[in-house]
This record gives C-alpha cells, sequence and structure tokens, in this order.
C-alpha cells in the first residue's frame, strides 16, 4: 500500500460541521420570505453554485438573495447570518495537527464561497495550517468536476496513491478515485480516523 505524500481535506462535514436550518431562521427573520422559502430560491436558482464558482462577488449573491427574498437588513447583517453556523470538529482538527506534526503537508480542498471562507479564518485559528487552500470560488470550478482536482495535482506535485482525500459526498470521494486518489468517504471521526492513521503510519 502507498504511503500518502499529502492529504486533502474537505472543508464542510470534515472539518467544521454546520445547520443551514440556523442561517435560515436568522436570514428569514429579516425578510419577508420563510425559511421554506429561502431553501426554494437557494435550490431552484442558480445563484448558490454562480457563487461557489466566483461567478459572482459577495455583494452581488447578497443582491439577488435580498431582492428574491425581501431581505431588510443590512449586508454585514446577512453575512453574519449566512456564515455564522460552523463548529469545529475537534477530532478531525486534531488529526490535521498531527498530520502536520509528522510533515506531512495538508490542504484544504472544498467548494466553498468567500462569506463561508472569511469567518472560517477569522474564528477558527486551525484553517491558517495548512500548506494551501483549493477552493471552488478562487479555481473557478467544483468537484466533482476534473479540472479542481487536476489543479490538485499541479499544485502538490503528487498523482494517484500519493494523495488521500477526505470527504463527505460520495460523488466527490468518486472524482478521487477515478483519478487513483486514496479517497474516502468520511462519515464520522471515529470511521475516519484509524484508517488515516493505518495509511499515513502504519498504525
Amino acid at each position: 500500500m502507498t504511503r500518502p505524500k499529502v492529504v486533502l481535506f474537505d472543508l464542510g462535514k470534515v472539518l467544521v460541521d454546520f445547520d443551514w436550518r440556523v442561517a435560515a431562521g436568522r436570514i428569514a427573520a429579516q425578510a419577508r420570505a420563510t425559511p421554506e422559502d429561502l431553501f426554494r430560491f437557494i435550490q431552484t436558482s442558480d445563484v448558490m453554485v454562480r457563487y461557489e464558482l466566483g461567478r459572482i462577488t459577495s455583494e452581488q449573491f447578497f443582491r439577488e438573495v435580498q431582492q428574491a427574498i425581501g431581505y431588510r437588513a443590512t449586508m454585514q447583517d446577512f453575512r453574519s447570518a449566512f456564515s455564522d453556523i460552523f463548529s469545529e470538529i475537534p477530532e478531525m482538527v486534531r488529526l490535521q495537527a498531527r498530520l502536520r506534526a509528522a510533515s506531512v503537508p495538508t490542504w484544504i480542498f472544498s467548494n466553498t464561497n468567500d462569506f463561508a471562507v472569511t469567518h472560517i479564518r477569522e474564528r477558527f485559528p486551525f484553517f491558517a495550517n495548512f500548506d494551501g487552500y483549493f477552493l471552488s470560488y478562487e479555481l473557478g470550478v467544483m468537484k466533482p468536476h476534473a479540472g479542481i482536482y487536476e489543479a490538485a495535482e499541479r499544485t502538490t506535485g503528487c498523482h494517484g496513491a500519493e494523495i488521500l482525500y477526505l470527504d463527505d459526498f460520495p460523488e466527490n470521494v468518486a472524482g478521487g478515485v477515478a483519478r487513483g486518489w486514496q479517497a474516502l468517504q468520511h462519515v464520522t471521526p471515529e470511521q475516519t480516523v484509524p484508517l488515516v492513521e493505518r495509511l499515513v503510519w502504519g498504525e
């Protein structure tokens, strides 16, 4: 079994947990829409996809949502309500710290947006402790499109089984498997941590 040379971590539901219902409730409290209306708009429009692909700015994203749901408060209020939904997953953060201490390069590999990353960078010190970041809104491509996987290979200089990749979405994991990566679907830290220990340290 090939010992991985680099470990890629998805962000949401792997390093940080989140609950979109919290954001929907806070945003709807300042809008004419209900939380269900907000969910429906996000699901049926392409605004979130365009935002996470970096095709619109945070201000443009806010304005589109504001107009669609009749949001009455400020953009800063919206940003806080939209972003303050995350909580650290301690076991996975500790795992990344152990890998870093063992000189194993670690990278964030995430479909995400500027509001979320700005909030996480401000609130969670662990986010600074990575060798780099593959973020969809900066790269203009989202998992499971091959382009973001190719970007990771180019930048890290690693390919195939040299890359260990952790993600909670089966479709994204399949994108790594298709490239020969050691890709694991993360469900719980109790399952993931021992698997990573065995692959990296042979424990």
